[in-house]
């Protein structure tokens, strides 16, 4: 059964930059498109950027677009969303999520089905 691991978050001043992590056990991640969600206090859980099984194709939200890039290395089971220019907007608890079944990134992101694998999240505050 796929398992997934985020880390990589923390405290960060406003401009600053963190790369997330998301590494996967017991399965293999080839098969799964993967996204990135995130979910601030009292609001609803929000795709921010998904990417396909060959990281070929990616999505980012709005929100992101130009500041965030989403990776994956299938050889070592991992994906990765490096952010920069971190605003205190960006303050969440980051998710990802997995899907075995074929679909676009943006269709990934789009909203939370409840077929999805996620992890258990990891917590990126930004502040001064």
């Amino acid at each position: 059964q796929l398992r997934l691991v985020e880390s990589g978050g923390g405290l960060v001043q406003p401009g600053g930059s963190l790369r997330l992590s998301c590494a996967a056990s017991g399965a293999t991640l080839d098969y799964y498109t993967i996204g990135w969600f995130r979910q601030a206090p009292g609001k609803e859980r929000e795709g921010i950027s998904c990417i396909s099984r060959s990281g070929g194709i990616t999505y980012y939200g709005d929100s992101v677009k130009g500041r965030f890039t989403v990776s994956r290395d299938n050889a070592r089971n991992t994906v990765f969303l490096q952010m920069n220019s971190l605003k205190p907007e960006d303050t969440a608890v980051y998710y990802c999520a997995a899907r075995i079944r074929l679909l676009t990134p943006q269709a990934m992101c789009a909203r939370v089905t409840g077929n999805e694998s996620w992890g258990q999240g990891t917590q990126v505050t930004v502040s001064s």
